[in-house]
């Protein structure tokens, strides 16, 4: 795998970093701010609302940009963020540095992924993307105790200089090892027949959400988050409530979790680039089975460390291959591979809100894995049915318009 490849795997390790240390740190800053527990929690809806927003918003401004510029810019943008945050005099500015940090999130991930498939050769591609969101999903396995770690010893800014650092080095490599023209049109050695044209301005952009291919990628990639947040938001209770483990053991839980991310981002990547569409089919499958055999089994302390492990595996195993997918229908459109990043924050608050309601309805604390396992079954349906429309030649990703 080309150089360049980590420099964006830093990256995104550093966002997130960024993303998942708070939750460690939440009691720190409420403190030192003197506010509640309900505002400090902002710093993490906020981001991820901005998340959102911004993942759609700053793709479509830099749309007729060189990409590799736009990256570098959106570096900065979350070396910014962090420092707003590490030095933050008030409550009002540490919100606003999550805030700017958070506008870089969906956009790095969407505009860095064509960026990755765009150095290696073709079959590779979901490899390459695999490799980026590589830093992500170790980001989710040290991100809390990193950030707990930290503001024990040395205080809560002491993380926040400390991504700070992450992200300058991220910038270093991608400007020192990512190459000047990347995910343009892809080095003319390794381009192959399957490989989108990149989109121009912003009309072309939009051009791409004419193909049904996409919403029905952005749907199932929705739903197959939702399924997994759904179940994941409220994780901790099964442990304590039904699993019968302290809530000591929630931490390292949460760990076997993150590992289990790791492995089906690397084992999917690697899967998708051999069968994409059966991946993305037997992935969300896999994790409606874990979800319900969670459930039955969540009485059981070893049943669940094995489970929630497999949580984590199958419930990411379809991201690299639903980002090359959506990005291999809209002709490499960076919009839609963003927009792909919008739709995960999307259905990950659909499963949230749902597995609330499931559990205020008195169903107990395993109904959040019954319901993720019927959202990502609905996603088995649309994806299933995505793949049976793009067998004809006329929905193949070189003829879609």
């Amino acid at each position: 795998m080309p150089s360049g490849l980590i420099a964006l795997a830093l990256g995104g390790f550093g966002i997130g970093l960024t993303e998942f240390l708070i939750a460690g740190l939440l009691p720190q800053v409420a403190s030192s701010f003197a506010v509640s527990e309900a505002t400090a929690g902002w710093l993490i809806s906020g981001y991820a609302l901005s998340v959102a927003i911004g993942a759609i918003a700053l793709t479509a401004a830099t749309a007729r940009l060189p990409r590799k510029q736009v990256l570098v810019g959106l570096v900065v943008l979350f070396v910014i963020g962090n420092l707003m945050s590490a030095v933050a005099p008030s409550y009002p500015v540490m919100l606003s540095g999550r805030i700017v940090a958070a506008l870089c999130h969906g956009s790095f991930f969407g505009i860095g992924s064509l960026v990755a498939r765009s150095l290696v050769a073709p079959e590779k591609k979901s490899r390459a993307v695999a490799v980026m969101f590589a830093g992500l999903t170790v980001a989710n396995v040290l991100g809390v105790p990193f950030g707990a770690l930290v503001g024990e010893r040395w205080g809560w800014r002491a993380a926040f200089w400390a991504v700070t650092a992450i992200g300058v080095l991220a910038l270093a490599g991608i400007v020192a090892l990512v190459p000047g023209g990347a995910g343009e049109a892809g080095p003319a050695a390794v381009k192959g027949p399957a490989d989108p044209v990149p989109a121009g301005g912003l009309r072309d952009q939009l051009r791409a959400f004419r193909s049904r291919q996409v919403w029905l990628t952005l749907t199932a990639t929705a739903l197959s988050y939702g399924g997994m947040f759904g179940a994941f938001s409220y994780i901790a209770y099964t442990f304590t409530e039904v699993g019968g483990f302290s809530s000591e053991d929630v931490a390292w839980l949460l760990m076997v979790y993150g590992a289990g991310l790791v492995v089906g981002n690397l084992v999917g990547g690697r899967a998708a680039d051999q069968d994409r569409d059966r991946t993305l089919v037997l992935a969300p499958l896999g994790l409606t089975i874990t979800l319900v055999v969670f459930g039955l089994l969540a009485a059981s302390a070893t049943a669940s460390v094995v489970l929630v492990f497999l949580m984590g595996v199958t419930g990411f195993a379809s991201v690299p291959g639903m980002i090359t997918r959506v990005t291999d229908f809209a002709h490499g459109a960076a919009l839609a591979a963003s927009a792909n990043v919008s739709a995960s924050n999307i259905g990950n608050a659909l499963g949230a809100w749902l597995g609330g309601l499931a559990i205020t309805a008195g169903l107990g604390y395993t109904s959040p894995l019954y319901v993720g396992a019927g959202i990502c079954l609905i996603s088995v349906v649309v994806m299933a049915v995505a793949a049976r429309q793009a067998r004809s030649p006329a929905q193949q990703p070189d003829h879609v318009g």
